[in-house]
């Protein structure tokens, strides 16, 4: 009897637990659903909003994309402006220099048209008077040159007429007369230099001859051209072997 009475009250109670645990997981599976609904309905919301911002970003990089080849053709446009706006701007100079010499040779042909006039000549006595002072200019050239030659044959005359009286007195030539030897023929002990007339040389001045400062020997001007003299090797003056290149300064330099 008693067994059976504990076996009842066993009953009992574990109905008493399971309903107990039935509300309970009732209860968990109740909130389980609500929390899955709202991440559902989150979830929802934030893809919806993704789609969205995706929407926008696609927009918007589209929008920079058209932005950029707007600003790339705007500033190509601007480049050839500026290109386009220099090179006008040098037309535009160079007209305006052509205008002020194309005004200049007007001006200058109107002088000249205005001296004509004034001298009362017709235009054949013109070309005659221009032709007769061309001639004349060409005469005066020549007087110039053999005036010129005369003076340099006249200096050369008094120099040899002044060595044969004082064979001993050095001829002074100026500090132009400084230069390098062009040719060196140590068989005959002569150089050719390259100081002429023009630079002053005279015949019997004598040149020093130096290579890096040191005194190779020492020569004497025989003839004298316009650019270039030959000399001699002076007896007892020769130290060294004289070289193509070498540099020559006057013995005796004339007073500046």
């Amino acid at each position: 009897m008693l067994i059976r009475i504990s076996l009842i009250v066993a009953i009992i109670a574990g109905l008493a637990v399971g309903g107990l645990n039935f509300v309970t997981i009732k209860e968990k599976v109740t909130t389980l659903k609500k929390n899955l609904a709202d991440e559902t309905a989150a979830r929802q919301t934030a893809e919806t909003e993704r789609d969205k911002n995706k929407r926008d970003l696609d927009k918007t990089t589209a929008d920079l994309k058209q932005t950029k080849a707007t600003l790339e053709a705007t500033l190509e446009e601007k480049k050839t402006a500026v290109e386009e706006a220099a090179n006008q701007k040098k037309l535009a100079d160079k007209l305006t220099e052509d205008l002020t010499k194309t005004r200049q040779e007007r001006d200058s042909a109107q002088s000249e048209l205005g001296a004509y006039h004034a001298t009362g000549m017709n235009p054949q006595q013109v070309a005659d008077a221009n032709k007769v002072i061309k001639k004349l200019e060409e005469t005066v050239s020549v007087q110039k040159d053999e005036n010129h030659m005369l003076a340099r044959e006249t200096e050369r005359l008094e120099s040899d007429l002044d060595h044969y009286r004082n064979p001993e007195r050095p001829v002074p030539l100026p500090s132009t007369a400084s230069g390098k030897v062009l040719v060196s023929d140590p068989k005959w002990n002569f150089v050719v230099v390259n100081v002429g007339g023009d630079q002053g040389a005279k015949q019997y001045g004598e040149l020093l001859v130096n290579r890096n400062g040191r005194l190779v020997a020492k020569v004497k001007i025989s003839s004298v051209d316009k650019d270039r003299s030959v000399a001699n090797v002076v007896p007892g003056w020769q130290i060294g072997e004289i070289m193509e290149g070498d540099l020559v300064i006057p013995a005796y330099q004339k007073p500046s």
